[in-house]
């Protein structure tokens, strides 16, 4: 019924500074259907020509328009809750940064629902959708598939921070990692290696495509050409990048040394050491993970520590909801080389037997 239409898509007062939700009933005239017709398409029900459902669906993106699945139970606006959409909660990083998140938000009365896309684009934007239902007092995001435009729609509905990724038009908390990975990679050419592999994700990932970056960048000031083959995408189950690291190690012109661009790549490689028994490999991990201190010698790591991301990320969105018109901010933390031995080795020589592996 219409009635019961309007009020699941009812407007709730915005911050100063953002636009007016967009309503059923607008939708419905901008696609030239009644009421029923775009609910249905909504709820994904049948009964609707595919001509018809794909003109309502424009209608949807072109204002922003996003089901209200708690307006029935809302009696004023008490808005406490804080979307995070994230990769993956098995990844060490995410998993620690929605931890601190989730402290950060409790402090205040506040509570988190979360996600993860499992880095798949359509799986991110359905959690939008979802989230964006439940009257968020403001999102988190690392996004993956989803648009710059795409999140400044749903930014004219609540405010947004960005997290270890850059989309145009939206607050954002990253690091340098072009200069993080140049460094790390600048490091193991100072210990005297010269055969230096990049163990990351997808090149075409923003992040890992950043940090290769920033790798090429110290090897060719350096005056070493880069050999390709030393460079690995792997797939993004523990099981398959060990399998991908494993084979490069194995090669009889192995590198000295490897970068991991991320703390997923960094474990899965020394699954695969240690499966090998490989001797003398230096090693910089970027980002931490638990007991990386407890391998013999401990991981030298990009100390790209969630805490302060999360931290920034949060306090911007508690300056965005006191002023959500103000222009979106860039903010760039610092970084450092934490050494603990693996990242200090040198180079390997004949009859070596330096072992990287966890201490019993």
């Amino acid at each position: 019924m219409a009635h019961d239409e309007d009020a699941e898509a009812g407007a709730t007062a915005l911050p100063r500074g953002a636009h007016p939700r967009a309503r059923i009933t607008d939708v419905a005239a901008r696609a030239r259907v009644s009421i029923k017709t775009v609910s249905r398409v909504v709820n994904d029900e049948p009964g609707v020509r595919e001509e018809t459902r794909t003109r309502v669906r424009a209608a949807i993106g072109d204002l922003g328009f996003v089901p209200n699945t708690t307006a029935r139970s809302l009696k004023t606006g008490g808005q406490d809750a804080i979307g995070v959409v994230i990769d993956a909660i098995s990844d060490p990083f995410f998993a620690d940064l929605v931890s601190v998140l989730e402290d950060l938000a409790a402090e205040r009365g506040m509570s988190l629902l979360f996600a993860s896309t499992g880095f798949d684009a359509d799986r991110e934007r359905e959690h939008l959708q979802r989230l964006a239902g439940h009257q968020l007092r403001g999102l988190i995001i690392a996004p993956v598939g989803v648009s710059a435009q795409e999140l400044q729609v749903l930014r004219r509905r609540f405010p947004i921070v960005s997290v270890d990724r850059v989309r145009e038009g939206i607050d954002s908390v990253i690091v340098d990692d072009f200069a993080a990975a140049r460094d790390a990679a600048r490091h193991l050419v100072e210990q005297g290696h010269r055969r230096i592999g990049f163990i990351g994700d997808d090149p075409a990932y923003p992040t890992n495509s950043a940090r290769l970056a920033g790798f090429r960048a110290a090897l060719d000031e350096a005056g070493i050409a880069v050999d390709e083959s030393l460079i690995v995408g792997h797939p993004r189950s523990r099981s398959a990048m060990a399998s991908a690291s494993a084979a490069l190690l194995a090669r009889p012109d192995a590198p000295t040394a490897v970068l991991c661009a991320t703390s997923r790549a960094s474990i899965a490689t020394m699954d695969a050491i240690r499966a090998a028994g490989t001797e003398g490999l230096a090693l910089i991990s970027f980002g931490d993970f638990e007991l990386a201190d407890l391998f013999t010698p401990a991981i030298t790591c990009v100390d790209h520590v969630p805490r302060p991301i999360a931290t920034a990320a949060f306090q911007r969105l508690l300056e965005l909801f006191d002023d959500p018109a103000s222009e979106p901010r860039r903010i760039v933390l610092p970084t450092s080389l934490v050494q603990r031995g693996s990242g200090e080795l040198p180079p390997r020589a004949a009859g070596a037997s330096t072992l990287l592996g966890a201490e019993s």
